[in-house]
């Protein structure tokens, strides 16, 4: 018998649609469908392809208050978030890529060394097959849709297993593909969970793209490895705030806030760890605390998406508690209830062993640390096992950029938060446990590419000078070898030695 899907608000609880799950024995059948479009898919030119996606552009554009409203339904963003940080980047990066594919994606011409004199060099693109995403529920349209198009424009089919948590979004997908009359099989999406997930990673795709846990992203990146299938792994974050006391101290305090908070803390590249220099803590903290309480519910901060999420948030909070960390906002774990509405927090007294400040918490939840040297910021911000986002906070440029190039992340903000993601010119992505490989900007379609290098040679001459036979071809060769390579020093003294052996002669 087959599984039903039920999806429900996450606040409310209330049912919002149900259907039937992706049974585990068609998976097969998915990915011979994923490689007959593929071929049809693959030879149809970047502008075809190109079109599509403009169209879905348009329809994004044309349908956004409903896009909106179905995101807030199965997550429980408020709106202007659901607008902002999940549908905008989607359009951003269709946008994005219709300009710039072209040019990414064209033979890349490259220059041929002048010891191959004749010859010419370039660097062709070609699609990958079928590509496995995996997507997350806490942006679950934008983190399936922004991988998807990439995979798509590059050339290559798609499978796409959206979270179990958010599958909703998975059938406002499908919908968009059918409304902007895809070609059958380019993208198919596979409903379900955890099994179905493993089934499709175990599959025959020729690319796989994951973003969520760090423990299922080593899973996948082993099981990939073991059949050398490219993957890029989007992965957690545990991502440092860096506060220095000549910082504009006002915005520092409103970054910290929306950067902690926004999506109730569900990001992979949340403010999770404020280091604050010591001789503006406290006033950094009042501020901090004046901030916070402002925010309203519902209206600001939306709900939390996961139930179970919830439980990892009490766990850390709890720890720290117990530890002697002082909660100065929000509601003790002990009073929260069955809501899934957490009101945020800010602690104080944090030591290096809680879990708030090793772990990723993922939600409302910022704790801040005093430090009182450059060394100690940058030592305890690179301390944990994460490396995804990071943020310097300085007036000073020459700091800022100091700070930041010895920060071990995959992506930085100077006097700002997490936007360095929104910028489609820019590659993301994650060093350490935070993942591998990148997305956006030309790495991303890169990423969804086979590169070939090719040398051409017009084919006129009958041999080259390192072919057979090298009889008296080793003194040619060295002669030319330090002739081009040498320095003008050595090059002069190499003809003065030349003369001489002429004239002994």
């Amino acid at each position: 018998m087959k599984n039903v899907l039920i999806a429900k608000h996450p606040a409310t609880g209330e049912t919002i649609d149900q259907w039937l799950e992706t049974e585990v024995q068609h998976v097969s059948d998915i990915y011979e469908k994923s490689s007959a479009a593929f071929k049809f898919w693959s030879t149809r030119p970047l502008e075809t392809r190109l079109s599509f996606l403009t169209k879905m552009k348009h329809y994004l554009l044309e349908n956004i208050d409903e896009i909106v409203e179905e995101i807030c339904s199965a997550t429980g963003k408020v709106k202007t978030e659901a607008l902002t940080a999940d549908l905008m980047p989607v359009i951003d990066i269709l946008q994005h890529y219709e300009k710039r594919a072209p040019k990414i994606l064209k033979r890349q011409k490259v220059s041929t060394p002048i010891l191959f004199v004749g010859k010419s060099s370039y660097v062709d693109y070609f699609p990958l097959g079928t590509v496995l995403i995996i997507s997350p529920w806490n942006y679950p349209f934008q983190l399936s849709m922004t991988p998807v198009i990439s995979a798509l424009i590059a050339g290559n089919s798609v499978i796409l297993k959206p979270s179990e948590v958010t599958p909703t979004i998975g059938l406002l997908i499908e919908k968009i593909a059918r409304e902007i009359n895809l070609p059958k099989n380019v993208l198919q999406v596979a409903h379900g969970g955890k099994e179905l997930g493993q089934a499709l990673v175990s599959g025959t795709p020729d690319s796989i793209f994951f973003t969520g846990s760090v423990e299922t992203g080593r899973k996948i990146g082993m099981e990939a490895s073991k059949r050398f299938i490219p993957y890029t792994l989007e992965l957690g974050g545990k991502d440092p705030m860096i506060v220095f006391d000549d910082a504009p101290l006002m915005r520092a305090v409103h970054g910290a806030v929306w950067g902690a908070f926004t999506n109730a803390g569900q990001v992979c590249m949340s403010i999770e760890r404020v280091y604050v220099q010591s001789s503006i803590h406290g006033e950094f903290i009042d501020r901090l605390v004046e901030e916070t309480k402002k925010l309203k519910m519902g209206e600001d901060v939306g709900s939390l998406t996961f139930h179970q999420q919830k439980e990892v948030i009490r766990d850390h909070v709890l720890d720290a508690l117990e530890k002697g960390a002082l909660l100065l906002t929000g509601r003790h774990p002990d009073k929260w209830g069955e809501s899934m509405y957490l009101e945020p927090m800010v602690l104080t007294n944090i030591t290096q062993d809680m879990k708030i400040v090793t772990e990723e918490t993922f939600g409302p939840v910022m704790p801040v640390i005093a430090f009182s040297t450059e060394e100690e910021a940058i030592n305890k911000a690179n301390s944990t096992e994460f490396g995804l986002n990071a943020s310097v906070w300085t007036k000073d440029s020459k700091k800022a950029d100091r700070v930041t190039s010895k920060l071990v992340t995959g992506n930085a903000v100077i006097n700002d938060v997490l936007v360095s993601v929104a910028n489609p010119h820019l590659p993301f992505g994650g060093v350490k446990s935070s993942g591998t490989g990148k997305y956006h900007g030309d790495e991303g379609l890169y990423t969804f590419s086979r590169q070939m290098s090719v040398m051409r040679d017009p084919g006129i001459k009958q041999k080259e000078i390192n072919w057979y036979p090298y009889q008296n071809k080793y003194l040619k060769v060295r002669a030319l070898i330090l002739a081009y390579f040498s320095t003008k020093k050595q090059k002069a003294a190499l003809v003065r030695s030349f003369y001489k052996q002429l004239r002994k002669k």
